[in-house]
């Protein structure tokens, strides 16, 4: 049996535990207020690799295209607007940055070996992106690194001591700085998720659209991206 079937057949168990469930007499829960859309942010700077903020905002998406209430919001610290990513496609970022508004904050990649160009050692050196990561971190938010976009998380001291992964090239200045290096390819240590390189943005995606808004979503969004996930989730 394939992924998607175990999932499915995880979906309908459940289901079918509810229906039995009411038909059996057991009380519903009272209706209460409608919760809020999950808030997603997702941190634009200067020199942020296209396919770590782009695969997130498909995935995030389509799962509100198909009735997920989520809505997804392209964030800047400082940097002006538009913004120009690794291969120089320009982004138009409105969206002011405001943890304290967000359920998940997504925090792509790009590059980190160069620190006299746009990415993410110029933006370590700087100093200012790492500082307000390390402000955001608050009870309820969920910060999710891609790529070299968890040295940013370690730059701000939030992967101290923590499962985590980032992009090959760089797992061993991540484990110099003191992260527990795990090999997966998407490491969930709950307020804190991380993902290895580039393309595993979708396996993030996908995943967090799983564990905030169920797996019979994640699979619609699978198949209408015609995208199967790959590797494993690690799970603390």
């Amino acid at each position: 049996m394939d992924r998607r079937s175990v999932l499915r057949a995880t979906i309908a168990t459940g289901t079918a535990a509810t229906t039995a469930a009411v038909a059996g007499g057991a009380e519903a829960a009272p209706a209460g207020p409608p919760a809020r859309a999950l808030q997603v942010h997702i941190l634009m700077y200067p020199g942020v690799e296209e396919m770590d903020f782009a695969a997130p905002v498909e995935v995030f998406g389509m799962a509100r295209g198909l009735g997920g209430d989520i809505t997804t919001t392209l964030v800047t610290v400082d940097a002006s607007s538009p913004v120009t990513a690794t291969h120089g496609t320009q982004v138009e970022v409105t969206g002011r940055w405001s943890p304290q508004n967000a359920d998940l904050l997504v925090v792509p990649g790009g590059g980190c070996r160069r620190a006299d160009t746009p990415g993410v050692a110029y933006e370590i050196q700087r100093g200012v992106l790492p500082a307000a990561l390390r402000a955001a971190r608050r009870r309820g938010l969920t910060i999710a690194g891609i790529c070299t976009g968890t040295m940013l998380l370690s730059a701000a001291g939030l992967t101290t001591g923590r499962p985590c992964i980032t992009h090959h090239r760089a797992v061993e200045d991540l484990r110099t700085q003191g992260a527990l290096v795990t090999d997966a390819r998407v490491v969930d240590d709950g307020d804190l998720v991380t993902a290895g390189g580039v393309t595993s943005g979708l396996d993030l995606a996908l995943w967090l659209v799983e564990r905030r808004l169920g797996a019979k979503l994640a699979v619609e969004v699978e198949q209408v991206l015609e995208y199967e996930r790959r590797g494993t989730v690690w799970r603390a």
